[in-house]
């Protein structure tokens, strides 16, 4: 099965002042999970509309996208092979209304999304990620 998704992030403001980012989590009731939001493609769509398609049906927000993640695979409750493309994103506009599959979102710091996420896989994502972005910074 394919299917893709959003790491969708935003600057952390503190006291006024840009403090690092957040993360945006999904709380799924069916699973009892956090986890990124993320979806099966359609027929003749990308992983990129796919994933922004997901973001917004599940979260309300439409977002950009800045670029791609990776790809996490993993066997399913079922045992079908999974494999998730995730992107980049940043919210362009919207708001959240709790639906049929999310019944709340929460943005994160990356310290606190590592404690909430309930798959090891989307921690390891997280943290992947983190680093490609520590390494494109320089820091």
């Amino acid at each position: 099965m394919l299917a893709a998704g959003g790491l969708v992030i935003r600057p952390r403001e503190r006291e006024g002042h840009q403090s690092g980012i957040e993360v945006l989590l999904i709380h799924r009731p069916d699973y009892d999970d956090w986890s990124f939001p993320k979806g099966k493609l359609d027929p003749d769509e990308t992983p990129k509309q796919a994933a922004r398609r997901e973001v917004r049906e599940e979260t309300g927000y439409r977002c950009k996208v800045a670029g791609k993640v990776g790809r996490v695979d993993y066997a399913t409750g079922n045992g079908r092979p999974k494999q998730v493309t995730y992107y980049e994103m940043t919210v362009d506009r919207g708001s959240f209304t709790p639906n049929d599959e999310v019944d709340e979102v929460r943005w994160a710091t990356p310290k606190k999304a590592r404690k909430l996420l309930t798959w090891q896989r989307d921690v390891d994502l997280l943290e992947r990620w983190l680093a490609d972005r520590r390494s494109r910074s320089g820091a």
